[in-house]
This record gives C-alpha cells, sequence and structure tokens, in this order.
C-alpha cells in the first residue's frame, strides 16, 4: 500500500482565540513495504500527523492518497480505512477491556462479521506474531499481565485485523529496557517477515537509528528533514537546533573525532561502532 500525503494542514480550533497550526503544507511518499520512522519534539505534529492516515483526523486542507485513493473523498469507507491501517496509540494496553486475553483480541474481527473460525485462525496467528503463547495466554485476564504483555495484547487486536499498513506512537513508551527491547524486536520481525509498510513514530533516536529505512524529521508542523538515517543523522546541528539529539553511538563517534581519532562521524548502529573500534584498536582503521 502507497502512501501520499499532499500539502497536508490542520487547524486545531480554527477561527477561535485558540486557533493552533499543527500541521503546514506536509508533502510526504510512503512506499509500499517501507519502515518509516518519525521523530520530533513535543508539540511537532508528530500524532496529528498519523491520526490523519486512517481518516480519525480531518485536514483544514490537503488530503492523502492511498493506493491513489482520496480517503477523504466523500464515498470513502472509513470502516474499510481502519481495517487497511492499524494503529497503535501511546499506551494501547490503557484501551484493554474485555475479561479475557482472546476476546480483547477478538473485538475487532468480530466487528468485521468474519464467521468464527477465521476469527479464532486471526487471534491465534497475531498472538504467535508478537510472541505470546496462544495456549497459556488465550484464557488470561490481561490486566494479570505485565505491561509489555499487556501491549502486544493490544498489538495483537490491531494485527488480527489484517492492517497493509502499520502505525505506531510510541509503542515502548513507559517499558523497562527488557520490555521495550522485547517490543521493538517483535516489530522488526513483523516488518520483516509480513512486509507491511510500518510507520513508528518514537523520541527514541537509538531506536530509530537500529530499526527503519527512512526518517521523517518534524519541527512546528513541517517536514524539517527527511532521508535514511545515515542521512538524517549527519545533520547533527540542524537536529540539536530543533531540540533533537543522536543516537548514542553517533555521539559516541563525534567524541572520538573531536578527540583526534580518525572516524566517521555518520556511524549509528553498535554494529558498524563495534567494527570502528576494533580497527581502531589494531591500528587499521581508514575512514
Amino acid at each position: 500500500m502507497s502512501i501520499i500525503i499532499k500539502k497536508l494542514t490542520h487547524i486545531y480550533m480554527k477561527s477561535t482565540p485558540f486557533e493552533s497550526v499543527a500541521l503546514k503544507d506536509i508533502d510526504l511518499e510512503i512506499n509500499r513495504g517501507e519502515f518509516i520512522g518519525i521523530i520530533g519534539h513535543t508539540g511537532s505534529g508528530k500524532s496529528t500527523l498519523i491520526q490523519h492516515l486512517n481518516g480519525l483526523l480531518k485536514p483544514t486542507r490537503g488530503t492523502i492518497l492511498i493506493d491513489g485513493e482520496d480517503i477523504f473523498h466523500k464515498d470513502v469507507d472509513l470502516r474499510s480505512l481502519r481495517q487497511r491501517v492499524g494503529l497503535v496509540f501511546q499506551y494501547p494496553e490503557y484501551q484493554l477491556f474485555e475479561e479475557t486475553v482472546y476476546k480483547d483480541i477478538a473485538f475487532g474481527p468480530k466487528n468485521l462479521n468474519l464467521p468464527e473460525e477465521e476469527i479464532y485462525d486471526r487471534i491465534k496467528e497475531s498472538m504467535e506474531v508478537v510472541g505470546l503463547s496462544f495456549d497459556s495466554m488465550k484464557d488470561r485476564s490481561p490486566f494479570e499481565l505485565s505491561g509489555g504483555q499487556r501491549r502486544r495484547v493490544a498489538i495483537a487486536g490491531v494485527l488480527a485485523m489484517k492492517p497493509e499498513v502499520l502505525v505506531l506512537d510510541e509503542p515502548a513508551a513507559g517499558l523497562d529496557p527488557r520490555g521495550r527491547d522485547e517490543i521493538l524486536g517483535q516489530i522488526k520481525r513483523l516488518h520483516q517477515r509480513h512486509g507491511l509498510t510500518t510507520i513508528l513514530v518514537s523520541h527514541s533516536m537509538d531506536d530509530i537509528a537500529k530499526l527503519v529505512d527512512r526518517i521523517v524529521v518534524m519541527n512546528e508542523g513541517t517536514i524539517a528533514l527527511i532521508g535514511t538515517p545515515r542521512e538524517v543523522f549527519r545533520e547533527a546541528e540542524l537536529l540539536e537546533e530543533i531540540g533533537l539529539g543522536l543516537p548514542s553511538i553517533a555521539k559516541l563517534m563525534r567524541e572520538l573525532k573531536k578527540r583526534g581519532m580518525d572516524v566517521k562521524e555518520d556511524i549509528y548502529t553498535i554494529e558498524d561502532a563495534k567494527e570502528v573500534i576494533l580497527k581502531l584498536k589494531k591500528g587499521g582503521y581508514d575512514a
């Protein structure tokens, strides 16, 4: 599923004393199967942008085309759109409400009036995809689970709708390091195995650096920068100017360079840094 965003503008409380421009003339293309990261400080427009992708918000101006179809056209079936574009909000576990994990994940598919057998298959598959044991977890209350497990139940509920696009707003927020690694690992494997177009909103430069194909940097409702992680993290001064940082590894490389070591500054993953440091120790690194 391809997504084309054209001149998207959103103004909250337009024509009132509290008018606020959240998005201004956003142009963006997302290709089928891409993994996109969206970063920006609080209030930069990240969450407002993604809520337009399945029609939860309507633009003040501009539009979004999904596979060439204007999703804000009056004849568009929003129910069908929201099945195709799955949105996982921050702290989605707070939206769990059923007495068992099975019933919670089944809520969406049941609203599609699917046969019970297909609902069963979808629940089992989605639980397996997010790393939850179907047999041991399906009859448990979601409120008895750990924070990371509840988060995965919520994501499984979205996956059970069989979306073509998965949009996640800070999916690791509030989790301990282990839970964070588990959730992000599951998202990465999900993208790799199923080829879902994936859009990840995050404040963590480290998470974004190791997961995505391209990064969209937002600032004050506009797109300040788009590029691969390597291209974006080269622009350290711009990122710092708009209140963002660098991945920990990129900071380390910059510090090594300041100390006179001949290294590239656009290294941002542990794997690449390990290679550089080993070569430095052997005296054979050539930037």
